[in-house]
């Protein structure tokens, strides 16, 4: 049974509990620390986005149509549905000389609450522009037309069915997951993301390693390595585009930039690569909370890397978060369990 990581109380007495497990593994699969089931799979969903992007740019896609930063970064987003986000996925595709008829990700309404407002006041209808898996499908159609390309076929039968298990594009996007995590996929337990691709059960310990590779380049082939980088620097660069505004992602990396890539995942996943230790993290919260998980990863952050006054702050408030009612009245909080701070006491910041 995995151990509580976060406390929730209402006043000052403890309401409830998020459980689960943390992996923080260096370069060389060596356990930094560890809580919890380390070794049992769960699917990563969004969090393993950079490792799904890394034949986006190591097959020279993106350099042949000419992606810049916010085109990178948001082929790692979860993002908010944003008219930034809606059109630069579209721009991707413009590229290509397609357009979001081409993505096969479906159709979402924006997260963020004003957009959505806005939309339906104007009696705007939402598409796959807006879901927040737009910009890595684009990123997909953009592979896609590059296979294409080199194999003389036209880009936009190719790309057809590219969210199939068994196409072109999924069977690369597939080997480079494999890869950065040292995960035999085609024995993995294997399911269908939100946003229709295949994703598998892969352990906390396996994404730990991946995200230190993904942030030392060390274990990764030469190609998979310069993607990484280049990833990491466009996101660090263009932190709006990988989740949006408000969001714990964006801000972080908007404060922090290449010390920190972390990205969040449906039901409670968080994976993060910290470059200056040469560390990677992974967690999951059991009952899939985000608010834990964040708890969890701020937390982490706090106790691993130096932080001036201002992201201190920032970190802060997300790792001991107030709770409020609706009329703004402070109810209670959440704050990393004595367990959690425990086994993070022994580490010097960076």
């Amino acid at each position: 049974m995995n151990p509580a990581l976060v406390d929730v109380l209402r006043g000052s007495h403890l309401e409830s509990l998020h459980a689960g497990a943390l992996a923080i593994v260096d370069a060389d699969g060596h356990s930094v620390c560890a809580l919890g089931d380390v070794g049992h799979p769960i699917f990563p969903r969004s969090a393993c986005k950079v490792l799904q992007a890394l034949p986006l740019v190591a097959s020279g896609a993106a350099e042949r149509f000419g992606f810049n930063d916010a085109e990178l970064s948001i082929a790692c987003a979860s993002h908010n549905g944003e008219p930034e986000h809606a059109a630069t996925s579209l721009g991707m595709l413009r590229k290509l000389g397609l357009d979001e008829r081409a993505l096969e990700c479906g159709t979402q309404w924006p997260s963020r609450e004003p957009v959505l407002r806005g939309m339906i006041e104007r009696r705007e209808t939402a598409s796959a522009l807006h879901n927040n898996c737009s910009g890595k499908h684009a990123g997909f159609v953009c592979l896609g037309c590059q296979l294409a390309i080199a194999e003389g076929r036209d880009p936009a039968e190719f790309v057809h069915g590219y969210i199939a298990p068994e196409h072109p594009v999924m069977r690369e996007v597939s080997a480079a997951l494999a890869a950065a995590t040292s995960t035999d996929l085609t024995r993995a337990p294997r399911g269908t993301d939100g946003c229709s691709i295949p994703t598998f059960g892969i352990a906390l310990k396996n994404l730990a390693l991946s995200f230190a590779r993904v942030g030392t380049g060390q274990g990764l082939s030469e190609g998979h390595a310069r993607a990484a980088r280049r990833l990491r620097q466009a996101v660090a660069r263009e932190p709006f585009y990988v989740a949006g505004s408000g969001r714990f992602d964006t801000l972080v990396m908007q404060a922090l930039g290449e010390r920190v890539f972390c990205k969040v995942g449906a039901e409670g996943v968080y994976c993060a690569a910290l470059p200056e230790r040469g560390w990677g993290v992974a967690i999951k919260i059991d009952d899939g909370a985000v608010r834990g998980v964040e708890v969890v990863m701020a937390a982490i952050i706090e106790a691993l890397l130096s932080l001036d006054e201002a992201q201190a702050a920032l970190i802060g408030s997300y790792a001991r978060p107030v709770l409020q009612n609706w009329r703004g009245t402070e109810v209670g909080s959440l704050r990393p369990t004595p367990a959690l701070l425990q086994a993070l006491s022994g580490f010097r910041p960076a």
